[in-house]
Parts: C-alpha cells; structure tokens; sequence
C-alpha cells in the first residue's frame, strides 16, 4: 500500500495505543474465524419456538382463497397467522412509501411474496404445515420491463397510489422520475466533432451476504416485545415494526445481534414483523432463521438497468455534451427505489467536467423481484455506461484512454451538473496516474518449468485450457459515488460515552446504535475513544434502540456520521473530566488554568507533556457521561424539473485498472489483477481501509464476470435462487488486489476523513469489462459477461 500524508495538528491524546491512524485489529475478527462469534441464527430461548413463511409460487396473481385449517390442525403447531389475523389497521411498511404488505392482501406482486407465517415447536414442523396451507390463485399479467409497464392497457402494480411521488411521474407504474438538466445539450451537440452513442444493460445482482436473514422474538411481561436481530438499521426497523404490532416504541426493544454481512440487504425489513406478530400470537419466544433458497427470496437485490448514453468531444478531447436515460427496474415495491434514482441520475455524468446535460432517471414498479440498497446505490449502474462511454470516444479521436479520462477530469471546484460545487478535494486525475503506474503482473504467469498451473489459466480447476487462444486485456475506470444521505434527508448519528474507573483502571464506554456488519465500526469508535480521552481500555455497548439513533450502516456514511458522534461525545466528557479534575484537585499548578490539557495514557497532562494529575484520582467514585446528536452539513432535495440542489455532502474517488486473461476459444475469463488508487481522505484504520476496498472490489468483479439473479421475462419468476446457480467469486477467482491509498482531508469532516466502501465497487465493474474489450476487441455492453458472450454464440458477441 502508498499513502500520502496529510498535513494538520495532532488530535488529542494521539501517542495512546490503538487510537486513530493505527492497523488496530477487529475485536470480532478472531471469533469470526474461529467459527466462535455469535450470529444472529446462533440464538436460542427456552420454550422456543420456530416461525415459517410462506411464500407465493406465482409473480402476479389474485388471492381467490387461502385455507390454514389443515396446518392449524397439525401437531406442534402454535399458530397459523394471514394477512386478517393481522392485530392492527396498519398492515403495510416501507423504507419511505408504505406500500409492502405484512402478509399478502388482495393479490400477490412477486414470486416469493410473504402469504402466511407459521410458530411450531420444531422449524421441519412448521415447514410441513406450511406446505399443507392452500392457497388459489388467479393468474393476472405480469410487468417485467418499461414496454410493458408503460403500454396505454398496462395493469397497476399498486392501484390508487397517493404517495409524494405520484404526482409527478408519468405512469402509475413508475416510482420515481428525476431530471438532471444544465445547459443546453442540444446546441452543445453542435459542437462535437465526434459523438458516440451507447445501449447498455446491467443484471441483477444479489449483496449474497453470508449470514441469511434470522431474528428472535421474546414476549414481555409488559405486553412488548424483545427483538433479537441482525439488520442495518434499528430504528429504522422499530419505527415501522411497532405501529404494526399496535405497540409504542419503547415496548419494541430491538438488540443487534450478531451479523453476517449486509451490503444494503438488510436496510428493509425482512422476517422482524412476522416473528414479532408469532410471539404475541403465542406468549412463547419465536426464532425464525431463513435458508439460502428463502434469502434469496426475503430481501431486496440491487436494480436492474438499461441506460442509454450519448456523449460528444471535439477534436483535442474535450467533452461537449451528454444526454442519458437510466431506466431502473425497482420490481414489486418501492424499497429505496427514490434515492437510488436520485443518486443514479445525480452522478450519470460520473468524475467529468460537462456543462451541458440532459439526464433523466426512472425506477419502474413491475413484477419482478423488489430491489432497494445495495453498496454503490444507483451509482454502480451509471458508471458501468459511462465509463464505457468514455473508451468508445477515446478510441474515437484516437487517445489514449487514461489520458482522454484526465483531460476531462473533475476536481476541487467543479460544477456538478446539479449545480453544486465540488468543495473538497477531487483527485481524479491523480488516482488514474497512480493506478497506470502500477507495476503491471508479469505475463503468461501459469507457465512454469513444471508445466502449466491451471489455476492461473481461464476455467481454472477446472482444466479445460492450457494457454491455448488465451490474450491478455488492459482496461482503466474511474468512478463517484457520494457519501451519507442526501436529499434533504436528516442525516444525524447518536453516542453515548461515559468514563468512569473499574477495578483500578479508567475506563470509557461507547453506547451507539450503528449496526456492525463486517465493516469495523466497532474497532474505528474506540480507536476514537483512545484518541480523544487517552484512555487504553474502551468498552462497546452492544447495538440497540434504548440509545438514539445511529442511522442506517450503509451509504458509507457510518465512520463520517456516527464516528462524528462519538468524537463530539468524548470531547464534551473530556472537557467535563477536565473540569472535575480542577473542582476535585484543585488549581494547585497554574497549568490547570493556563496550559491546553490533554488526557493521554491515562492521565491529565498539559500539551508541553507535563502530567498535572492520574485520571483514577480525578475519576475514583464519579462517572462522567454524554449523549450527544451529531449531524453533517444540511442537504436538498433536487428540483424536480431541473434537478438543480446541493443535493449531496461528500464525494468518494476510486480508480481501478484491471489485467484478464481470456480464453477467446472457450469464453473463459481470468481475471488476473484488480489494481486499485482510492481517495480517503483520512485512514483512521488502515488495514481495515484496505479490507473494504479490496472486498468491494471484489463485489464488483462478480457482477462484471459471474453474478446475476435470472428473472424468466415470461413469468417474472426467480430462476436461480441458490449459490448452486448464482455464482460470486471464491478465492479462487480473486484476483491480486493491490492498493495505493491517498490521504487527501475533507475539512468538513471528522479527522478529513471519506466514506470508503462503495466507490471501489463502482469502478472495478467496468474496469474489468474494458480490459476484456480490449482482449477480444467486442462491444460487450452488458454484464456479466458469459462465455457465450466471447466466443459468437450469444446475443452480445
């Protein structure tokens, strides 16, 4: 790894170990490999029963009947629960439109829909009685792509929609429509020597995260509920769970237990309100744990897209003009669907200086699988197509496709096409530099004087070449993808942090509600501790609703908003022990009143290093605690006409080159290096950086060669809903990673730093696609690629 430093003063309290800019290690991480951590599907209860669903067999269809008195008859079951036997008149959540069901109502809108839920005292028992639960339908047409959800006869997924986005879309069936217009890309288009124009589609793509969706409902005495569950978001989640339950919040007690990744999976709810519902239902603790084939079915993927480019440069390589069209497909329900068409559209033009644009961004209600928060949030689409854009118009005018990429480069003061300026660092040009520069892997490494090591060859294992027809690809992209909420969204974070002295020693306490996926939040809040309060040991109260909120983990916005929080948190009790310190000990050195105090290693020293005073005396008997809110620079919603509004807060930068080796005979790809360059701003926790850009990195390489969730246009069903059939990348298929860190501070940010988990995986998707463009010299503009793609027998040869 390269970093670059940053100038600026030193935090306080920075010489104590583990604090911020340290490789500290992850606590959970040995019990994560040892096979020892506590996941969520791990609880257990005594007296515990078991919660089912079942799902619709059939992607759009009336409800004529459902019959449960068979199951209900069944030993060992508890209870049998429909959409009537919900307790309340609130029967439908929503991340923000309302508009998805408990249980199904009236109709079903996707394969895999929730019907009815089952409690039974062993979990085959109540899969058994589901299955004996009949249910007749009667089939109605299915929506499964704009043609048909659009036409003038098109049947409504959701009939008499009166959510804030209705008034403004053109088709009840679509969300959300968001222009992005600045200048007059028409007369622009008058300048251009060259044009290209491009169609390109993106599948779609499962977050496959490792621990399928489970929870734990705990009736209380009090007439509530304690939820046990692995998700993104707590208070998200309560806010939608209690009005269904017809219970106040604060007799919804969510805990975060153990996940098993996320990747914007688990930002909706999912099983919470059905193992909820089984609970009361049966006064017993319920646990409901889905297998892979129901995950697959039980949360949201991200969108499906086509997008449809034109872009035109002149002569010496400066970009004119770029009008697109990004038609994303949000299936069955809303979800995130509004924000991912507002980050679509808002970043469609991607790192680029374009002062003349015509943008527009839709979702589509249809039949298909519902599709919401995935890591990269709409922005992942948009890249795919203009990065690709940018290699036709560089070949175009006969350039050099980096270089074409930094002419045109955005950077610190650029105007967004939404008309807001970019007023932190914008290193696009730098990271391309830097990722060019990187020492390319030697060629034809899977020979040897031994023989060929398949394992380095396209197909791998698999044996099926042994460097026959094999070509190398080079291909470069660069991507943007902004950080936290946006939109006038009120993105704040909470933390509690108290000091106090156990068993001789001082001791602070972090207590906030951000869910800890896998992303190291856990270890980055006490570096911050440490590095704030000087203290060594730093306890993490578990996840829960009995603190304020944290916000959602995802948007890379965890580190920068709740990290924000914790470090505002521990600044006030610092200066609250400080004051105590002079009330206890009195002034009795002048440095009490005079000098900048510092704790540090666990005392009270003045910034010359005199120690005035140990932090257990200052501390023996007392605690100090706050809870403090902590929010970002206000956002607005984008017009919606122009799509003008400083609509974001911060940016992230990523650069990828990519090396494959394909198989032009059989169609097989290896991809042998992902290099990548990345703008932190700051790296409070290096290691832990390169873990997340290398894992989104990979993320990005499934999708661009091997992930798609296969949806048969005809029927709208699921046709591969297993790691059997959708495939990610195993060791095996992932390739070197190296990485070159910059370390460029955003001023507006706690320590300068930048969100760091999704700009990888933006631009490593159509890194990957150049460089087997450039080895097999095809269009290939969709992903992923298959074999069939490479060698003439398919539809994108």
């Amino acid at each position: 790894m390269g970093t670059t430093g940053i100038p600026g003063k030193v935090t306080q309290g920075s010489q104590t170990k583990g604090g911020i800019g340290e490789s500290t290690l992850r606590p959970d991480g040995t019990l994560k490999v040892t096979g020892e951590f506590a996941y969520s599907s791990d609880m257990w209860h005594e007296d515990m029963l078991w919660g089912h669903i079942l799902r619709s067999t059939t992607a759009h269809a009336e409800i004529v009947s459902i019959d449960t008195g068979e199951a209900l008859a069944t030993p060992g079951v508890y209870a049998v629960l429909t959409y009537d036997d919900l307790p309340t008149a609130v029967k439908n959540y929503g991340l923000e439109i309302k508009d998805t069901p408990v249980l199904a109502h009236g109709k079903v809108r996707h394969h895999g829909e929730p019907v009815a839920c089952i409690a039974a005292d062993h979990p085959e028992t109540a899969r058994r009685a589901a299955a004996k639960i009949k249910v007749e339908y009667r089939e109605l047409p299915v929506i499964t792509d704009e043609a048909s959800a659009t036409a003038p006869d098109a049947v409504l997924v959701h009939e008499g929609r009166t959510d804030h986005h209705a008034g403004h879309v053109p088709h009840p069936n679509i969300v959300h429509r968001q222009p992005i217009v600045r200048g007059d890309a028409e007369e622009a288009a008058k300048k251009a020597d060259f044009v290209v124009k491009g169609e390109y589609t993106f599948g779609m793509q499962d977050q496959a995260f490792l621990g399928p969706e489970s929870g734990l409902a705990v009736p209380a005495e009090d007439g509530g509920v304690d939820l046990y569950v692995a998700t993104q978001w707590l208070h998200s989640d309560l806010g939608q769970i209690a009005p269904v339950l017809g219970l106040p919040e604060d007799k919804v007690r969510m805990t975060l237990s153990g996940v098993g990744g996320a990747f914007g999976g688990r930002e909706d709810l999912s099983m919470q309100i059905h193992v909820c519902l089984l609970a009361l239902r049966t006064g017993k603790p319920v646990k409901i744990v889905y297998n892979r084939f129901e995950s697959f079915f039980g949360h949201v993927h991200r969108h499906p897209a086509k997008l449809y480019y034109e872009h035109g440069a002149t002569r010496d390589g400066k970009l004119t003009h770029m009008k697109c069209r990004i038609v994303l497909d949000g299936g069955a329900y809303a979800s995130a669907s509004p924000a991912v068409v507002g980050n679509a559209s808002s970043l469609a033009v991607g790192p680029y200086v374009l002062d003349d644009v015509d943008i527009e961004a839709i979702a589509l209600y249809s039949n298909n699988p519902p599709c919401g928060a995935m890591r990269g949030f709409g922005a992942v689409q948009a890249c795919f197509a203009y990065e690709a854009q940018m290699d036709k118009l560089a070949d175009k005018l006969g350039m050099d496709r980096v270089e074409f990429r930094q002419l045109n480069a955005m950077e610190q003061g650029t105007i967004m096409p939404t008309g807001q300026p970019v007023d932190s660092p914008a290193p696009v040009a730098e990271l391309l530099r830097r990722v060019k520069a990187m020492p390319l892997p030697p060629e034809r490494q899977w020979e040897s004087s031994e023989g060929a090591d398949v394992r380095q060859l396209p197909g791998g294992l698999s044996n099926t070449s042994h460097g026959e027809g094999v070509v190398r690809g080079i291909g470069y992209a660069v991507g943007i993808k902004n950080v936290g909420f946006s939109e006038g969204f009120d993105d704040y974070s909470t933390a509690r942090v108290r000091m106090e002295v156990v068993g001789g020693e001082p001791v602070a306490t972090v207590h906030t509600a951000m869910a800890e996926v896998g992303q190291g939040g856990v270890t980055v809040h006490a570096q911050i501790a440490r590095t704030e309060l000087g203290v060594t040991q730093v306890t993490i109260h578990p996840a829960n609703t009995q603190v304020g909120s944290a916000g959602s983990t995802s948007a890379s916005r965890q580190t920068y908003v709740t990290g924000g929080a914790v470090k505002n948190a521990c600044e006030l009790v610092r200066e609250k022990v400080l004051d105590l310190g002079r009330r206890k000990l009195g002034t009795y050195h002048p440095a009490w009143a005079t000098a900048e105090l510092l704790l540090e290693g666990g005392k009270v020293v003045t910034d010359g290093g005199e120690v005035l005073a140990d932090l257990v005396d200052v501390l023996e008997g007392e605690s100090v605690e706050v809870e403090e809110e902590w929010r970002h620079r206000p956002t607005e919603a984008f017009d919606l006409r122009t799509g003008q509004g400083n609509g974001h807060v911060q940016y992230s930068f990523a650069a990828h080159r990519a090396v494959v080796e394909v198989d032009t005979e059989l169609g097989l790809v290896k991809v042998v290096e992902l290099a990548c360059a990345q703008d932190v701003g700051k790296a409070l926790n290096p290691l832990s950086v390169i873990g997340q850009i290398q894992g989104g990195t990979t993320q990005g390489l499934g999708v661009a060669v091997m992930e798609e969730i296969v949806v048969d246009p005809k029927t709208a069903k699921v046709r591969n809903p297993s790691f059997t059939d959708y495939l990610i990348p195993t060791i095996l298929d992932t390739p070197t990673i190296p990485v070159d860190v910059l370390e460029l501070a955003d001023d507006h940010a706690p320590y300068g730093l930048r969100g760091i988990g999704e700009a990888p995986t933006l631009s490593s998707t159509p890194a990957v696609l150049a460089a087997i463009r450039n080895a097999t010299g095809l269009e290939l503009d969709r992903t992923p690629v298959r074999p069939e793609h490479l060698t003439g027998t398919g539809p994108q040869a």
